[in-house]
């Protein structure tokens, strides 16, 4: 699976499908469809499993009125449960791949559910509890697009949970989400790609400067791949497990260029 990422922090999202007609079908005219696929990733978090239940992806595609009303679901929406954990070091879950009319595009908004979203604590025992999401399931978690659509183009929207900011603990041992999330369009960001050597240890990766703050985890062969940032200059960090007796490792001025993907030279971890 890929990923990809453009970035914009909120804490709710995601509504509508577009219908195919307009007000300029009356005079024989026809604006055309875009292609349009949401997809779900996460950035690191200190937890074994947080899994959210999906119910619905909807668009609304105009600011006008009431932020309740204009919204319509998407077709073709693959909900369930999705595990945020298994959606790091570049891997995505698409949400849904449709159709909509071209045109102006105002939010996206995420539907979820609360029955079966739960965290699962790391440690040597297994312990579990409700993930609630008040505002997941009542009003949706929406992002702000407000871009156009061009007829006959392709566009793909990340939205990259923030697990670390996004669970909180309750003072009763609960947790709620409350999501901060990176929206990322793949069409109008960059990619670094690079690896982490000694590869016994996963590392975390932090990929930053004045705006944005990316991350990603090592895969078990020491590679990683942080998406969806837009151009500009990053310092990219390189941070070994806690208790590895291992030290971070930096590259500094990293240019990423709309388009592209930055490959960088292997980082490696010294020893203390």
């Amino acid at each position: 699976m890929k990923k990809y990422h453009l970035f914009l922090f909120f804490s709710a999202l995601l509504s509508g499908l577009v219908s195919c007609s307009s007000d300029d079908d009356a005079s024989g005219s026809d604006r055309g469809t875009a292609r349009v696929a949401v997809e779900l990733t996460d950035a690191p978090g200190d937890y074994k499993h947080v899994y959210v239940e999906v119910e619905d992806v909807m668009i609304k595609t105009t600011n006008e009125g009431n932020d309740e009303e204009g919204w319509t679901s998407l077709e073709g929406v693959n909900t369930g449960v999705i595990d945020l954990l298994s959606l790091t070091g570049g891997v995505t879950e698409l949400l849904v791949d449709t159709e909509i009319e071209a045109g102006y595009l105002h939010q996206i908004r995420l539907i979820l559910g609360g029955d079966n979203s739960v965290v699962v604590m790391n440690g040597d025992v297994e312990q579990e509890f409700t993930l609630k999401t008040p505002s997941g399931q009542q009003s949706g978690l929406k992002v702000m697009v407000g871009q156009e659509l061009e007829a006959n183009a392709e566009y793909t929207f990340i939205l990259d949970f923030d697990v670390d900011q996004s669970v909180k603990s309750t003072s009763a041992d609960g947790y709620n989400l409350h999501p901060v999330i990176r929206m990322a369009v793949e069409e109008n960001s960059g990619s670094i790609v690079g690896s982490v050597h000694p590869t016994t240890e996963q590392a975390l990766i932090k990929v930053q400067n004045a705006t944005v703050n990316a991350s990603a985890y090592t895969d078990a062969n020491g590679k990683f791949e942080v998406h969806g940032l837009p151009a500009g200059t990053y310092k990219v960090t390189a941070v070994p497990a806690e208790g590895s007796g291992l030290n971070s490792a930096v590259v500094n001025n990293v240019e990423v260029e709309q388009g592209e993907t930055v490959p960088l030279d292997p980082m490696f971890l010294d020893g203390e």
